[in-house]
């Protein structure tokens, strides 16, 4: 393969957790890159700060129990070096059996390392078009600036596509009512063996109080006429992230299924699990700050304060940030890409993160790690190898390019995406789930190794 503009600084659009990781890998190849990012010059609609690799929507980086699909995708980018996941480590937080972050702390962390790094330039710019010569990593995430999106709509000939995503609401530790809530992990299930998450119980009149409320909220108002779809319920959430409010009008006991289930929670002062319950998470190591867990929502500040009231504990709650709702952008990768995530229209243009078809922080990391992979092979006029599908990283991208186009819709990470296990393992662990999970990690790992050891 021939090489694609040694002398040239690479660029890398955007500055968030796939750009990071991406700079981050080329600059371990010894390559130089000039990493772009508009904030703070051009907010966005989610972000508050002008740091790279903020977390908007959660301080969640999922499931870190063993042999869990998120925890093999972790695994992997550990093996690989991620930047992300070492300042993951330094900024972790209690959260049950996920790998939870200070996200203040974990953005810090990746500042620090990005800015500190000699082969790396950080310009503070918005760029309105993919730079017309050289090696380019689009990692523009799904606030991607309306000039950009149309430039890249414009080169691949495609329309843009749409989801709405939404973050939840954060509380002050201190106007928590500790009396109403009690402390717990569900089903004792915990990294560190803590009770790391507060709880608020709620009976059945109480939960038929909250449904009632929150079918009645206001939503908020819309910021650009493509928004108003939501109000008509025309709108194309991400199904594993939707706001309350849809989870509400899909039947009376949806939250108690969802968000809200109380399974594995025992209240200590009843002895039994209660009929619902809100989890809050921490959201700092100070513990000065609460996330509600899966309450990302669409109604107006006001009436989420009323609402989110009605909650055992959060009476006199006051709110450090509440929820909201964004359009998120992103291309459709099997139309488009190809699996070393290069566009195919173009190879020397390669996507990563959220706006190539993930959904998720670790996947935006992954696919981060990997275009930054790609991209210094391709300096280099090495082949582009990407890794094996038995891995969860290969598998990824593996859907990004071969999903059917026609119904498109971002991916996390799961088991389904990854190859089946061959017909004797499958017959030999047919009724064990947790074993047939821990064998298609097992064969990750030797794939991954294999895959190392040919480099």
């Amino acid at each position: 393969m021939e090489a694609l503009n040694q002398t040239n600084s690479i660029h890398v659009i955007g500055g968030g957790l796939a750009g990071c990781e991406a700079a981050w890998r080329l600059a371990r190849a010894g390559r130089r890159c000039t990493l772009h990012e508009m904030r703070p010059g051009k907010p966005t609609e989610a972000h508050r700060t002008g740091r790279l690799a903020e977390l908007v929507c959660s301080n969640s980086l999922k499931s870190d129990s063993e042999n869990t699909a998120s925890w093999l995708l972790k695994q992997e980018l550990r093996r690989l070096g991620s930047l992300s996941m070492a300042a993951a480590e330094r900024s972790r937080v209690p959260g049950g059996h996920a790998l939870t972050v200070d996200r203040e702390v974990f953005a810090q962390e990746i500042t620090r390392a990005i800015e500190g790094e000699p082969l790396i330039e950080v310009r503070r710019q918005e760029l309105k078009a993919i730079p017309a010569e050289g090696i380019v990593i689009v990692a523009s995430g799904p606030l991607t600036s309306g000039a950009l999106a149309g430039d890249i709509a414009r080169r691949t000939g495609s329309q843009r596509l749409y989801f709405y995503d939404s973050i939840s609401p954060i509380v002050d530790a201190s106007t928590i009512d500790m009396d109403k809530v009690f402390a717990a992990s569900r089903y004792g299930k915990s990294i560190d063996g803590g009770d790391d998450y507060l709880n608020c119980p709620m009976t059945k009149e109480g939960y038929e109080a909250f449904v009632d409320a929150v079918l009645a909220a206001d939503s908020a108002d819309a910021h650009i006429p493509a928004d108003e779809a939501i109000h008509e319920g025309k709108v194309a959430f991400f199904e594993a992230c939707l706001p309350i409010e849809e989870i509400a009008r899909r039947g009376r006991e949806t939250l108690r299924f969802g968000p809200m289930k109380p399974v594995g929670l025992t209240d200590p002062r009843t002895g039994r699990w209660p009929y619902a319950a809100v989890q809050l998470r921490q959201e700092s190591q100070r513990a000065d700050s609460y996330n509600l867990v899966g309450f990302q929502n669409h109604m107006k500040f006001p009436e989420q304060r009323r609402v989110f009231r009605l909650i055992p504990g959060l009476e006199q709650a006051e709110f450090l940030r509440y929820g909201q709702m964004h359009r998120n952008t992103y291309i459709n990768g099997p139309e488009l890409l190809d699996t070393a995530l290069r566009l195919k229209s173009e190879p020397r243009v390669f996507f990563a993160g959220q706006i190539s078809g993930v959904e998720g922080y670790v996947e935006s990391m992954a696919t981060g790690l990997m275009a930054g992979m790609h991209a210094a092979g391709a300096a280099m006029g090495k082949a582009l190898k990407p890794l094996p599908r038995e891995t969860a990283m290969g598998s990824l991208c593996h859907y990004i390019a071969n999903a059917d186009a026609q119904r498109y819709q971002p991916a996390n990470i799961a088991f389904d995406i990854l190859p089946a296990l061959d017909d004797e393992a499958r017959a030999r662990l047919k009724r064990d789930k947790k074993a047939r999970h821990a064998e298609v990690c097992r064969r990750a790992a030797v794939a991954l190794d294999a895959y190392l050891g040919e480099r």
